[in-house]
């Protein structure tokens, strides 16, 4: 039996990845800060995984509880992920997001016999690119805290892969499913659609609408992380659909999935929702995942907003129907 460590398997990628290591037969084990909804949530669904509470700062509790469970595979999909939050938090988001990396990429090279880590990187650790598409050889310049935290783990992957350890990264574009959180854009948009189509809110505020991102299914992204995971030979992958569009294509499309005629008069842009340093355009190019892991999108750009829309408009029914 495989077993399994993932960090941040409460959260979107980490769930999903996690209900296929489950369906696999894995005996599969998380890290979790505490217990919120989603680890609750996660635990109902999946009795039989082990959650273990702990602190990606804390690197001796972290390679402690490496060196007990050594597992054969290893998962990072925990740290700070929102950019506006970065930040709004630059040094914890750096001990987080790109210091705690170090830590577990050290256990893992002390555990005896074979392991694999996977580490989860980031289209923002190019920052603004001056073309597009971006593939592996695309030269790394992040421009924001959550970035540059990014652009570390990724580079400490690199040196501990040349010393023996085997790490696949996957240099994922924006994905998306039901599991974000309202605090992405995405899932912002997707929930005002359905609350706006039942009449339960008026309009709904964003930041930059002419924003250009590379948006993709997440388990589609999770099925990526497994294959770079399993290869033959670890490696750097570009993990996106190859197509972009716009902020407001996004909304445009949520309406449309949600049934508004007049979306576009219910957007509101405010000053306040842009970021600094706002990347205009990023778009990746997938092509080495493609032909090495087999890799492929299966869901598309309108397909994925709709699944989103739908599950939103689905919850307010369903709490409309208990509240009745």
């Amino acid at each position: 039996m495989t077993r399994v460590f993932i960090t941040g398997i409460s959260g979107q990628d980490g769930s999903y990845l996690a209900d296929r290591l489950v369906a696999e037969g894995a005996e599969v084990h998380g890290l979790i800060r505490g217990w919120d909804d989603d680890a609750r949530a996660l635990h109902e669904r999946h009795p039989g995984i082990d959650l273990h509470e702990g602190d990606l700062s804390d690197a001796t509790g972290l390679a402690d509880l490496v060196r007990g469970l050594a597992p054969s595979e290893i998962y990072n999909l925990a740290g700070i992920s929102s950019v506006a939050q970065s930040w709004r938090e630059p040094v914890l988001t750096g001990q987080i997001t790109g210091v705690a990396v170090t830590a577990l990429l050290d256990a893992a090279s002390r555990l005896p016999g074979e392991v694999r880590v996977f580490q989860a990187s980031s289209s923002e650790i190019f920052g603004d690119p001056e073309h597009a598409p971006q593939d592996e050889s695309t030269p790394i310049a992040p421009n924001s805290p959550y970035g540059v935290a990014k652009a570390y783990a990724h580079r400490m992957a690199a040196l501990f892969r040349a010393r023996g350890l085997f790490v696949a990264t996957g240099i994922l574009y924006n994905h998306e499913s039901p599991r974000r959180p309202e605090a992405f854009v995405t899932r912002k948009i997707t929930a005002a659609a359905a609350r706006i189509s039942l009449g339960l809110q008026e309009t709904l505020e964003l930041g930059d609408l002419t924003v250009e991102r590379d948006w993709g299914w997440a388990p589609d992204y999770v099925d990526a992380m497994l294959r770079a995971t399993r290869h033959d030979v670890p490696g750097d992958f570009v993990i996106a659909t190859g197509k972009s569009h716009t902020v407001a294509d996004f909304v445009a499309a949520a309406f449309r999935a949600a049934g508004v005629a007049d979306g576009a008069d219910r957007v509101r842009v405010n000053p306040e929702f842009i970021r600094p340093a706002e990347i205009s355009r990023m778009r990746g190019d997938a092509g080495r995942a493609r032909a090495e892991l087999g890799w492929a999108p299966s869901v598309d750009f309108d397909g994925l907003v709709s699944r989103m829309v739908e599950h939103d408009l689905s919850l307010i029914r369903e709490g409309a129907g208990s509240a009745g």
